[in-house]
């Protein structure tokens, strides 16, 4: 017997202060038949936390038929009251998976999303949620991803889109789009670690007892599970790094402290992580110097040392290589964003 859902637009409370990067944080959640209750809920549940404080997103449900009961993939039944005319005026638009992939959105919908796209909103898709962007356009010539076993048929269906098959998720600035289900929390926390910076995103991962960030470059699928003694091992291993990036983080080093050979640690390393230990010593170093530089005035030579790079070219490399930006200009953006939010909170 389904059940029904009501879900009504909302404010939060006050509460800690966060520092968005954006004022007036609007997101629009879309919601049709056949909609991913699970995807429609994890948006809802990380953009309308409450008690994060005044500057913190409000979040709104939002359908092409307010008030008609639709039916999401499991059987449960959403009413959502705000029209398609609240895209008109999101900041963010998350658009979660989209049942029939073989199906077209209709034309007010794909419209409605041309229309905010053109205005300036920021659109993210979930899972099948790509073929909505696809279908309207929006991915033309863009590089994207979506869950592993349908990106074939992405592929196929537009061949214009640069369809990237083996990342959790792919930020192309205003356009974003995840893989499979589970890696649209990510992108959700990658969305709040953008406008809000490192500290709260990790905030947000505690208050839903989740791991707080994996870079969208991780493989989103691994071909066989590690067994549980060298998962643990290899869990030792990743927290001991994470806590010692300023040390020797070499095969060689790490393998020894998994007590592996060389040769297994690479190979049981991959299938736990889908990635080399190298790049992950890297995208962990890079983590923590974005950290660094949104919540410190440490110099970057000593961001470099602390991170383990040795250098500050060595750190400038990796950071333009993965963020596209400098550190100092990272910096100088994430801080006159926080100053002028908090003249905005002061008026």
């Amino acid at each position: 017997m389904p059940y029904s859902v009501k879900i009504m637009p909302f404010r939060t409370r006050a509460a800690p202060k966060p520092t968005p990067s954006r004022r007036d944080q609007l997101v629009a959640v879309l919601a049709y038949d056949g909609v991913n209750a699970f995807e429609l809920g994890m948006a809802v549940e990380v953009f309308g936390l409450t008690d994060m404080g005044a500057g913190w997103y409000r979040v709104v449900v939002c359908t092409e038929h307010p008030g008609r009961p639709l039916v999401a993939n499991n059987g449960i039944r959403i009413v959502a009251d705000a029209s398609l005319k609240t895209l008109g005026r999101a900041t963010t638009i998350i658009v979660p998976g989209w049942e029939n992939i073989e199906d077209a959105p209709s034309a007010a919908l794909l419209d409605a999303l041309r229309r905010a796209h053109r205005r300036g909103a920021r659109i993210a898709s979930i899972c099948a949620g790509v073929f909505v962007l696809a279908a309207a356009g929006l991915l033309d010539g863009r590089r994207a991803t979506g869950h592993w076993a349908q990106v074939d048929l992405l592929s196929s269906k537009y061949p214009t889109i640069e369809v990237d098959p083996n990342v959790l998720y792919v930020d192309d600035g205003d356009i974003m789009s995840s893989a499979g289900r589970a890696a649209g929390l990510d992108l959700c926390l990658h969305i709040v670690r953008r406008d809000y910076g490192a500290q709260i995103a990790n905030q947000v991962a505690q208050r839903l007892v989740v791991p707080p960030h994996r870079e969208g470059g991780q493989a989103q699928y691994i071909p066989q599970p590690v067994r549980k003694a060298e998962g643990d091992a290899l869990a030792s291993v990743f927290a001991w790094a994470q806590r010692h990036l300023d040390q020797d983080l070499a095969i060689n080093s790490l393998a020894s402290r998994a007590r592996m050979s060389r040769r297994t640690f690479i190979r049981r390393f991959e299938e736990a992580t889908g990635m080399t230990p190298g790049e992950w010593v890297v995208q962990a170093r890079v983590s923590r110097a974005r950290e660094l530089l949104e919540a410190t005035q440490l110099p970057i030579e000593g961001i470099a040392t602390a991170t383990g790079f040795g250098s500050v070219e060595a750190l400038r490399h990796h950071f333009r290589q993965r963020l596209g930006t400098s550190p100092v200009r990272y910096r100088a953006v994430f801080q006159a964003s926080a100053r002028s939010q908090a003249g905005a909170d002061s008026r």
